[in-house]
């Protein structure tokens, strides 16, 4: 598990701020005029992070509560249900209590913050950085005494007051991509699709990978590119989804999260190949995946259950996951032929010593000081 290699970048003083192969990164909060005292006078510092006494009872009211806040269904069988099923089994063996909160707007993200803070949480998890919007909300009086995560935090700006998981985008994408260019070279097509929510920085940018691991196996390439402006709607993107069927896509990839298996459904019936985001679906009955795109929220929030239960988990800091070096982020062709297998394994191998540096070839600089073992 990804979580038992990497929650030692989350424990002060357990790791130093170099990244050896088979362990993640972490960064400590860069935000200036943070005081010394951290944040509701939790001891700690800038370069390693606060801790809250009384880890995990945060409040000391003689329980745990861990109080989730979706974007999306946390019965969708994919990303954000994966999310809930490791606070949910995790909490049970500690005889912890889960509060969640799903489907919620990124209009209300800060309402639906302060409501669950009145309910006197020992953390508060957003399961997603669509809800970015919440995370002011952390520095506010209804909030003292909360230790707040938050999941897949890239373009979140960290301050002292939460910790966050994320991977590197040109990784994750890149690699799906090549996965995806060798299916489309056995198929002898061209043309791919991806089908998305909102036009942000973390899909444009995850596409342009995927684009540029496509193209690394099929040069002539072109991809159908569709923002649907919601990572939910089944209807928005089915319809977008016919739409790039009638244009001759020969693979798709859904980057969504309630409207996935939606797509893939219909993809099924077009026998057009499709990916999935997030979860490992292979094994997954109906609708059929080709490739599983693995950047699991469970596993990257099992790293920061596992310190917070030790009342060692300090907030102010960012665990990177890395392709190649920890067990998740992967990517994982569920019925390859031929060298399919062994192409992709020597990618993701060459992603994590360096000898493939994704943020220079994709443009997107992503590695923010993270210099692979191998470079």
């Amino acid at each position: 598990m990804g979580a038992a290699l990497a929650a030692c970048a989350l424990v002060a003083g357990a790791c130093g701020s170099s990244t050896k192969a088979g362990t993640s990164s972490t960064t400590a909060s860069s935000t200036t005029g943070a005081s010394s005292n951290g944040p509701w006078g939790w001891p700690g510092n800038s370069t390693q992070g606060w801790l809250a006494p009384g880890e995990p009872d945060v409040n000391h009211d003689g329980k745990v509560v861990i109080g989730v806040i979706s974007p999306g269904d946390t019965h969708d069988h994919g990303y954000y249900e994966s999310f809930v099923d490791e606070a949910n089994a995790f909490a049970k063996q500690q005889g912890w209590t889960v509060i969640t909160v799903d489907k919620v707007p990124d209009s209300n993200a800060a309402q639906a913050a302060r409501n669950m803070c009145q309910q006197h949480p020992d953390m508060v998890a957003i399961a997603a950085s669509e809800l970015k919007d919440a995370i002011p909300v952390a520095s506010e009086a209804v909030c003292k005494d909360t230790v707040w995560y938050v999941a897949g935090g890239q373009g979140v700006n960290q301050t002292p007051y939460f910790v966050q998981t994320n991977d590197i985008e040109s990784q994750d994408g890149y690699a799906a991509g090549v996965a995806a260019g060798l299916l489309m070279k056995a198929k002898g097509t061209t043309k791919a699709g991806f089908l998305t929510g909102p036009q942000a920085s973390f899909t444009t940018d995850f596409e342009k990978a995927w684009e540029a691991g496509i193209k690394s196996q099929v040069p002539n390439e072109t991809t159908v590119v569709t923002y649907t402006g919601d990572f939910n709607d089944s209807a928005k993107a089915v319809e977008a989804f016919q739409a790039m069927k009638s244009q001759g896509v020969g693979i798709v990839y859904p980057y969504l999260g309630g409207a996935t298996f939606a797509v893939a459904a219909q993809a099924n019936q077009a026998n057009i190949p499709v990916l999935t985001p997030g979860t490992d679906n292979c094994s997954v009955p109906s609708p059929k995946f080709a490739i599983s795109v693995i950047f699991s929220p469970g596993d990257y929030f099992a790293a920061a259950l596992t310190p917070f239960k030790d009342g060692k988990l300090r907030v102010g800091t960012a665990l990177v996951f890395h392709m190649g070096v920890d067990p998740v982020p992967t990517v994982k062709i569920c019925s390859p032929t031929g060298d399919q297998a062994q192409v992709l394994a020597q990618t993701i191998h060459e992603i994590g010593t360096g000898q493939i540096r994704t943020d220079q070839i994709t443009g997107l600089n992503d590695y923010s000081g993270y210099v692979p073992s191998g470079s």
